[in-house]
């Protein structure tokens, strides 16, 4: 099969589509690469990289679009790119469709590919294998992000998220124990801060707290959420319904009753965010206040760790890559489930996708 290797070209997204050594794993399979010349540079990774392994440099990105039966990508695609997609290619990446504006949606099923949700491949047990290592990522990065933006030079309370001798630690809210929310639970709770986390299902607060006894846990009724968010130095948001839009479930009455230039963190902003007063920010100017409050809503968190990142998309992504690049998607979606739950479009039709909202995606 042709596959290809665009380079993303959304703001601050470094990462990239395959790394050599996926492409290495590929080409030992019979299949031709074409690569973006400059595809993987953000994250750290050279044309000639690529080469030594059996990619094929090629230098437009209509080629490396326009050459591939199966197109590998990060970020859902701009307008300028569906226009090079062939009709009846398939397209993998994190499409976040549910949270996507409208006209987004119709312009990828008028495309006619078939498109692959990397962020909606679920196992039997309900484990999303490709998106786990980028929550993973996400949450434990939340904990450096929330200790620069307390600092008072970032527009915070001047607070020191461990604490010292005399003084308590910040007290940190996340609402949602998942990949994201357990990982930023640890990474918090390794740099000393104080951290409560609310959740619906109490199988999950059960695993929180064997896994991290310091940490308090609450079931996320309004009342609790209203109570702890109103101590809160810190409040993430992290909560996922696969194939939706995140659910509100902090409002902006909860966010009134926060204390003054406190910080609110939402890693669901990718699926239209979990906040009511949550909207898309970058990472140059990721940050601002609404209601007294200090909101960072990026989309792409892992973006600017690009080669740890990508490493580690590949390494969960390559045996569902692999698979399609071997079968073709029509046989790969009859023989494995955990495929045919991610395919969002299929050939000019919307599958898999229970809702979409207009108002914040792009």
């Amino acid at each position: 099969m042709n596959i290809g290797i665009p380079k993303e070209r959304r703001p601050f997204e470094f990462r990239v589509g395959l790394s050599p050594a996926g492409v290495e794993v590929l080409s030992q399979q019979g299949h031709t690469i074409f690569v973006e010349h400059e595809a993987g540079i953000g994250a750290g990774f050279s044309d000639l990289e690529y080469q030594k392994v059996g990619g094929r440099i090629v230098y437009s990105p209509r080629e490396a679009f326009g050459r591939a039966d199966l197109v590998l990508k990060l970020a859902r695609p701009l307008q300028d790119e569906l226009q090079w997609l062939n009709p009846g290619a398939t397209l993998m990446g994190f499409l976040h469709l549910a949270s996507s504006r409208q006209d987004r949606v119709d312009a990828l099923l008028n495309s006619k590919v078939t498109s692959v949700a990397y962020e909606q491949i679920q196992l039997a047990d309900g484990t999303m294998p490709v998106l786990r290592p980028l929550s993973q990522i996400g949450g434990l990065m939340t904990a450096h992000i929330a200790a620069t933006l307390l600092q008072t030079n970032y527009g915070g309370k001047g607070i020191l998220l461990g604490g010292m001798a005399g003084v308590p630690p910040a007290e940190v809210v996340i609402i949602g124990s998942g990949t994201a929310g357990t990982n930023a639970a640890r990474g918090f709770l390794g740099l000393g801060a104080h951290v409560t986390v609310l959740d619906k299902e109490i199988n999950s607060l059960q695993h929180i707290c064997e896994r991290y006894p310091q940490a308090v846990t609450m079931v996320a009724t309004r009342r609790n959420i209203d109570r702890a968010c109103a101590y809160a130095d810190v409040v993430v948001g992290a909560v996922l319904v696969p194939g939706e839009r995140a659910p509100i479930v902090l409002t902006r009455e909860t966010m009134k009753l926060m204390k003054p230039r406190s910080l609110a963190i939402d890693l669901s902003i990718d699926l239209g965010g979990c906040f009511e007063t949550s909207r898309p920010t970058a990472h140059d100017h990721p940050t601002y206040v609404e209601e007294g409050v200090v909101h960072y809503c990026v989309p792409n968190v892992p973006a600017v760790v690009a080669r740890s990142a990508t490493h580690a998309f590949v390494n969960a992504a390559l045996p569902y890559i692999s698979e399609i690049a071997a079968k073709g998607i029509d046989r790969a979606m009859t023989e494995n489930h955990a495929i045919e739950v991610a395919v969002t479009t299929y050939k000019g039709e919307l599958l898999h996708l229970q809702r979409w909202t207009a108002e914040e995606g792009d």
